[in-house]
């Protein structure tokens, strides 16, 4: 009980340190609260995965600007 309770917790602070928008935010914070232990492990994948796809994006991005 008490490791589910701290997943939730550290999730909600990684989720306020991230610059989401106030609608994903809060989305994602339902989650946590709601699903309390399946939320905080889908949101730990997904941002994984948002990162991910962020850091791709920026990599193309840049690339395109330079040609």
């Amino acid at each position: 009980m008490l490791a589910v309770l701290m997943m939730a917790v550290l999730a909600i602070v990684s989720l306020l340190r991230k610059n989401l928008k106030g609608r994903h935010q809060l989305i994602w914070l339902l989650i946590i609260i709601f699903l309390p232990l399946f939320g905080p492990i889908l949101y730990f994948l997904m941002i994984k995965r948002y990162r991910k796809v962020n850091l791709v994006k920026r990599r193309v991005g840049y690339f395109k600007q330079k040609h």
